[in-house]
């Protein structure tokens, strides 16, 4: 018998893991996707599900909201139905409705139809192409038909960025060869084409707009774009060809010795030199734009506290009708439809209860990152502390996975401006003689303005700044301080010094 027990056991928590694991990974997924997915996701499942509307207002008709369990949602008593109270006739024009299991309401269909409409009016007009700006000039070329195309072959093969070359996943792009060119032409169209005529098209090419484009390395494509209208075009020609590499390492001095030319006119060369666009190509490449939307609203109220809220007014609110719990009682009804509307009913309700739960722990992890975070609001990014996702599941009672769900691509809008949730999380470093934790964002955001401050004849060497920090209160080690210039992109103290003459 103990053995039955057991197994008995074994089945039934088998079976509730079975019935669990469905909505709980919808929990999961609705919990951790932005605003614009859920937005999309409802407006999917509106579609797809006809007991599920959009609500306006407050409908008489509408399901109270159920508390989260395990179970189904209809829960059966010992006649196998769910006793619900009839509070309207059935509606005659759901009569037929079930002849087709994905048709969702007049009502949603008229309204997506305008939103679709909408949409289609506002649609922005596709960005021009690189290959298809190229083309359009080939128009005021002077090509017969076979130089025409073969130019339009050359244009086929340039990279986002405007170059012929050859990107190779496992390698470092390397030039496309004019032999390579001729030899997937010949491939393409069965016709052999000199290499004299390649080399042709690749020139018509290197002559259109944007200057630069059809080249094969960077020097290259800069020296296509200097021309007579520059201060040093000569000048320029010489550090192009010669003296890239000092010029990103600010060895002025060493392009003096070289050169023999004045300071002044190096330092002006080098100015215009920054002006030439090293992926003359790329301003082609299309882009999408991310609107954020905050997920939260932080708003400080009249008595210094933060009041948090969820940006409702961004999220479709859809309810379940009454009339469906109605119609799959209804002993009346086919059992195939009683049983559809039963596995409809289901899934409407949990989703339903996932975006419920979503909201909840959105709002009570959002609710503890402020409370920590509160000197951060009140007087900048420069105080905020370190603060980690286990600090914060422990204060909500979650599981540290369930945070970073949460705050996972979710914008919360505070009085200091909008930020992305993670944000707000952060290791730090330990003040040596202090012992308190010191965040990084509050090192970066230091370290940035000792930089800004520094005399650009003289600029402060990474061992300086460490004494900075100490004047500030802050011991650092060097080597932090060498990581975060580096990771904000700030070149060394030789390479931002100024030259003077």
């Amino acid at each position: 018998m103990s053995g039955m027990r057991m197994g008995m056991g074994m089945d039934m928590r088998m079976s509730q893991q079975m019935t669990l694991a469905p909505r709980m990974i919808q929990s999961m997924e609705i919990l951790q996707m932005p605003l614009a997915a859920l937005q999309e996701k409802i407006e999917q499942e509106l579609q797809e599900n006809p007991v599920l509307e959009l609500k306006s207002g407050k409908a008489a008709d509408e399901a109270p909201e159920t508390e989260f369990n395990a179970d189904a949602p209809l829960k059966h008593d010992e006649t196998g139905d769910v006793e619900f109270n009839r509070l309207e006739e059935l509606n005659k024009d759901w009569d037929n409705h079930f002849n087709e299991e994905h048709r969702p309401s007049r009502a949603y269909t008229d309204e997506l139809g305008e939103s679709r409409l909408d949409a289609m009016q506002n649609l922005a007009t596709a960005p021009i192409t690189l290959q298809d700006h190229l083309k359009e000039q080939l128009a005021y070329l002077e090509l017969d038909e076979a130089e025409a195309a073969l130019t339009e072959f050359v244009i086929s093969l340039l990279d986002d960025n405007g170059y012929l070359l050859n990107h190779d996943s496992e390698k470092v792009p390397r030039p496309i060869t004019t032999e390579e060119i001729a030899r997937n032409w010949e491939t393409m169209t069965g016709t052999v084409v000199p290499l004299a005529d390649v080399e042709d098209a690749i020139f018509n090419v290197q002559n259109l707009d944007p200057a630069g484009v059809g080249t094969r390395d960077t020097k290259e494509c800069l020296l296509l774009q200097v021309d007579d209208d520059f201060e040093h075009p000569e000048l320029l020609k010489i550090l192009i060809q010669n003296h890239l590499e000092d010029v990103a390492y600010n060895r002025l001095p060493a392009i003096q010795k070289k050169t023999g030319c004045d300071l002044e006119a190096i330092q002006e060369t080098i100015e215009e030199l920054k002006r030439l666009d090293p992926k003359p190509g790329a301003k082609f490449t299309p882009t999408n734009t991310r609107y954020v939307v905050p997920d939260v609203l932080v708003e400080r109220t009249d008595e210094g506290t933060f009041d948090i809220r969820l940006s409702e007014d961004w999220e479709p609110s859809i309810r379940i009708p009454r009339r469906y719990y109605e119609m799959a009682k209804d002993k009346a009804n086919d059992p195939k439809t009683r049983e559809f509307l039963k596995k409809k009913l289901q899934s409407a309700e949990w989703l339903l209860d996932a975006i419920q739960q979503r909201r909840r722990t959105l709002i009570n992890v959002t609710r503890e990152i402020i409370e920590h975070q509160k000197a951060f609001l009140d007087s900048g990014p420069e105080f905020i502390k370190p603060l980690k996702m286990e600090q914060i599941a422990e204060k909500v009672g979650v599981h540290v996975t369930t945070v970073s769900r949460a705050v996972d691509d979710k914008w919360v809008q505070t009085p200091r401006g909008v930020f992305p949730l993670k944000r707000f999380f952060g290791g730090g470093t330990r003040n040596a003689e202090t012992g308190v934790d010191v965040a990084w964002e509050t090192i970066r955001q230091k370290l940035t303005e000792f930089i800004a401050a520094e005399s650009k004849a003289k600029p402060l060497s990474d061992e300086e700044i460490v004494e900075l920090f100490k004047g500030a209160g802050l011991t650092i080690a060097r080597r932090t301080v060498t990581k975060y210039r580096e990771a904000l992109n700030i070149p060394s103290s030789r390479q931002r010094k100024q030259w003077t003459g």
